[in-house]
């Protein structure tokens, strides 16, 4: 009996949104809605499935700083996008301007985020409407991680850094995240291994590799340098049960997991 063809996997994209705490490095994180079909009650970064509307030219005059490639134009236009809905932050400028939008900007920009999210206006009416540049200069390429072949959803995820604007008040939007906080990545780890918070094995690996930053600037500068390694990963049968694995050369802390038995 002959495989089934693997689902072809969905553009999609998130944010680790970084910022200085006392104790160190914080990242932003939200709690999925138990209803949402995707990772439900975990805790995971910012963001989602990139819209057509991403990838569409007419953007190509609003943004600062984007790829050049036409895809990867529109990832990174589908992770600001997806952190303005889902967390309130927006790396944008006005039209002219070098500086990020501060708070009283983003206050009178806070209606469009339900509409965003509703599928009431595209993201290029917005930044037309609103005289607005999307700052993708602000994202530093981390990770990419592609759903395993196997799996009946697939996604094809680039995860990116950026700095938050220190008058942004990051909030969840309470529809597909209902809780968030900001967390040292090592206390994430930590909460993960006690059961006190579920956290997925992509998630897990991404927040686990932040936490050999101290600082936002160092984690944004060595990342800059690094080549990002696509991720698949693939099972192994093996004597003692399964192992989930991933390629060593993508730099993760721990590249082979054995899963739970069944029954």
């Amino acid at each position: 009996m002959s495989k089934p063809d693997a689902v072809t996997p969905v553009p999609a994209s998130t944010i680790l949104m970084l910022r200085q705490g006392k104790k160190g490095l914080q990242v932003f994180m939200v709690v999925r809605h138990h209803q949402i079909d995707f990772a439900s009650g975990a805790l995971v970064f910012p963001g989602g499935k990139a819209d057509e509307a991403d990838f569409a030219d007419d953007l190509i005059n609003h943004l600062d700083g984007a790829d050049d490639d036409p895809y990867m134009r529109g990832i990174q236009v589908a992770a600001i996008r997806e952190a303005f809905e889902e967390c309130g932050i927006l790396l944008a400028r006005n039209t002219g301007e070098t500086s990020l939008i501060n708070a009283a900007r983003l206050a009178e920009l806070e209606n469009f985020r339900e509409r965003l999210n509703n599928d009431e206006l595209t993201i290029t009416e917005f930044v037309q409407t609103n005289n607005l540049r999307l700052a993708c200069d602000q994202l530093v390429h981390f990770a990419h991680w592609i759903t395993p072949d196997m799996m009946p959803k697939r996604f094809d995820t680039h995860f990116y850094l950026a700095l938050a604007p220190d008058d942004h008040l990051a909030a969840h939007d309470g529809y597909e995240s209902v809780g968030s906080i900001w967390i040292e990545p090592e206390a994430a780890v930590a909460d993960a291994k006690t059961g006190k918070r579920t956290v997925i094995f992509p998630t897990l690996r991404n927040v686990e590799k932040l936490g050999h930053y101290r600082e936002v600037a160092e984690a944004l500068e060595k990342t800059r340098s690094q080549a990002v390694v696509t991720v698949l990963p693939w099972t192994e049968k093996r004597d003692d049960g399964n192992w989930l694995c991933i390629p060593r050369e993508a730099g993760y802390d721990i590249s082979e997991e054995k899963m739970p038995s069944r029954g």
